[in-house]
Formats: C-alpha cells, sequence, structure tokens
C-alpha cells in the first residue's frame, strides 16, 4: 500500500518527536514532545473520518486528521504567543498563504501530467515558503503555512458554491490533507534553518526573557550563580578598604 505524502511526513516527524531529536524546535513553538505525538496520533487517525456539514446545493465533508485537528492547533499555538506582533504576523501569513493558494488553483493547470512536479508539492512548498517569509518565526511560519491551507480550501468551497456548480468539497481531506502536512513542515523547517544560522553567526541565542522556556529557565538557573558570584566579590571588596582603613589606635605596636 502506499502512503501518502503527508502521512510519511508526519511518521518521520513521530519518529524525530518520539527519539527527543525535535525538541528544541518544539519548545521554541511551546509544545511538549507529549503534545506534538498526541496531536501527530490524533491527525493520522484523524485523517480518515469526515464529517459531512452540507448536503445540498453541494456535498461539503470536513476532514478530522486534515483540517479540524491541525486548525485547533493553530489557534491554540496563536493563543500561547507572547507577544501581540508574533500573532498579528500568523494572521497575516495564513492570509497570505491562502489568497497564494487559490490563486495558484485558479491559474494553474487542473491536470497533474501537464505540471512538472506534483500539485500538491507545488502548493505545500509555496505556502511553506510564503509561511515563513510573512511569519518569520518558527511557530508563526508553522500556523501560516497550515491554517493558510485550510482558509484556501474554505475559500475554494465559498466560490463554488457562489457559481452555484454542483459536486463534493472535501476541506481538509484527499490531497489536501498532503499540502497541509508539507506547508507546516516546510515552514519550520526553513524557519529552523534560517534561525540556527542567524543564531550561529551571531554568537548563539539572546539571553533574556523571549527565550523559549526550556533556554529561559536554563538562563535563570545561570543567573543566581553569577549574581552571588558577583555578590561575595562586592563583600569581599568592600571588606578590604575597611580592613586598610584601620585607625592607627587598633594597629599592634612594634
Amino acid at each position: 500500500m502506499n502512503l501518502p505524502i503527508g502521512m510519511i511526513l508526519l511518521l518521520a516527524v513521530g519518529i524525530l518527536v518520539y527519539f527527543g531529536i525535535a525538541h528544541r524546535i518544539l519548545d521554541r513553538m511551546r509544545l511538549t514532545d507529549k503534545q506534538a505525538l498526541l496531536f501527530i496520533v490524533g491527525i493520522i487517525a484523524g485523517s480518515f473520518i469526515d464529517i459531512p456539514v452540507m448536503r445540498s446545493p453541494m456535498e461539503v465533508n470536513v476532514n478530522v486528521g486534515g483540517a479540524v485537528l491541525p486548525f485547533l492547533l493553530s489557534v491554540w499555538l496563536i493563543f500561547k504567543a507572547d507577544e501581540t506582533s508574533e500573532k498579528v504576523r500568523a494572521v497575516v501569513s495564513s492570509i497570505l498563504v491562502a489568497g497564494a493558494v487559490w490563486l495558484g488553483s485558479r491559474y494553474l493547470p487542473y491536470e497533474p501530467e501537464t505540471m512538472f512536479m506534483d500539485p500538491k508539492l507545488i502548493y505545500g512548498l509555496s505556502a511553506g515558503l510564503i509561511a515563513y517569509i510573512a511569519g518569520r518565526s518558527r511557530r508563526s511560519a508553522f500556523i501560516g503555512g497550515v491554517l493558510g491551507i485550510i482558509l484556501s480550501d474554505i475559500v475554494h468551497m465559498v466560490t463554488i458554491l457562489g457559481m452555484g456548480i454542483p459536486g463534493t468539497t472535501n476541506i481538509g481531506g484527499a490531497g489536501a490533507f498532503d499540502v497541509v502536512i508539507i506547508a507546516g513542515v516546510v515552514a519550520v523547517m526553513i524557519a529552523e534553518l534560517v534561525g540556527e544560522t542567524r543564531e550561529k553567526l551571531q554568537g548563539g541565542p539572546v539571553m533574556g526573557n523571549n527565550l523559549p522556556d526550556g533556554l529561559y529557565e536554563f538562563s535563570k538557573d545561570l543567573n543566581p550563580d553569577t549574581k552571588n558570584v558577583a555578590g561575595e566579590q562586592g563583600v569581599a571588596s568592600h571588606d578590604e578598604p575597611e580592613q586598610a582603613q584601620q585607625p592607627e589606635s587598633d594597629r599592634p605596636n612594634s
């Protein structure tokens, strides 16, 4: 049985998360390993479940694994963002990705045989790149890639519904499932690659409150030691002048 590319990517990411290889990336996205694995398992299982939401004038289904869970994860990550600017970038990147994919679906050929690459890869890679450029951070890029594809599916459904064309639309299902996964993974990979390169060129991550939880806690553990050392040095430096300025009456007679 040939597995869809989205399923293969999910399994690969799940293995990386299970063995702790993706821990640093998840930490920067404010996700734990258990939360990531839970979502991956849920998305894989939910990919086989379609929820019917409309039967007339056209049939509309929503895939749990390709739309519902990724949408909930994206919204959750938006609310967990510390800065308002990051939330805005995530929403803007989602809108830009949705617009780009929707325009691509209107002007690119419908027949995969006429294209130089699988359309799912074209849409997924393009969405991931646009999501990173607009989102910039790992979390905003992921949200933009995933949520943008889901929004483009919704826009496509509304367009067909407005034109009165009969048919069936499966939001987040079939090929859209693969594009959602590809876009999210590609966006995070680009953000991680660029972020790692930038940090190495700058000599490492900057200490501060905007660090991921793991690095921030580590920096807080380091600061008390630094303060104690500085405090001990300060006490010693204060004691030495007092001893040096000891009154002559207290000095021992020669």
